[in-house]
């Protein structure tokens, strides 16, 4: 009959111990797996939560709402075109400073901008700083309105504005400058034509 050795006090201590060693790891990964599925499930219901689809349009800026608190505040009159229905609005409002800047911001097309600048109290001066300092190349007469022209050589240097028309308008300065093209300035220029006349014929 054989003799199977008995295991002394040690090896029993050293048995007990690897196999509590062995089902501490097992339980280390098994927690590691659950908390990973979990953490899965819950980005899961996060994605799939998230309402999906284009966000909805911002709404289109009243000018003329704005332009009429900016006039009674200023107590002054501010250019404010009719546009065409296609062009956009991302910018209407004031700029505080000396001078105050009545500013609108249209985007005739989807890669090009068009700025409508009022300077109150500005003039040819405060419009050269306005554009980097470029001078004047010419004038233009829009509707019976003489501008100063500006054609920009470096748009990349002059914040992407290629051209520009300036004229004085009575006490203040009128600046239209952008990326658009010259054509689409001028249409703008035509479109507040009566409202820049209006404002010289008050000065005199």
């Amino acid at each position: 009959m054989a003799e199977y050795p008995v295991p002394t006090p040690e090896e029993i201590a050293e048995q007990k111990a690897a196999r509590s060693a062995a089902y501490r790891q097992s339980q280390t990964f098994r927690n590691l797996v659950v908390a990973l599925l979990a953490s899965l499930v819950v980005v899961a219901i996060i994605f799939f939560a998230v309402p999906r689809g284009t966000p909805a349009p911002r709404p289109r800026i009243d000018v003329a709402e704005v332009a009429e608190r900016v006039a009674d505040t200023y107590q002054r009159d501010v250019v404010v075109p009719e546009i065409p229905p296609s062009w956009g609005v991302n910018v209407a409002e004031v700029q505080a400073g000396a001078p105050s800047v009545w500013q609108v911001v249209y985007t005739p097309d989807e890669v090009s901008f068009l700025d409508l600048v009022q300077a109150f109290d500005g003039d040819d001066t405060w419009a050269a700083q306005q554009l980097g300092g470029a001078a004047p190349t010419g004038t233009v007469t829009i509707d019976g309105i003489v501008w100063a022209e500006y054609e920009i050589s470096n748009p990349d240097a002059h914040g992407n504005v290629s051209y520009a028309l300036g004229t004085q308008a009575g006490p203040d300065h009128v600046l239209l400058y952008g990326s658009a093209s010259p054509e689409t300035a001028a249409d703008l220029a035509g479109r507040i034509a009566d409202q820049v006349r209006a404002l010289q014929e008050e000065a005199k």
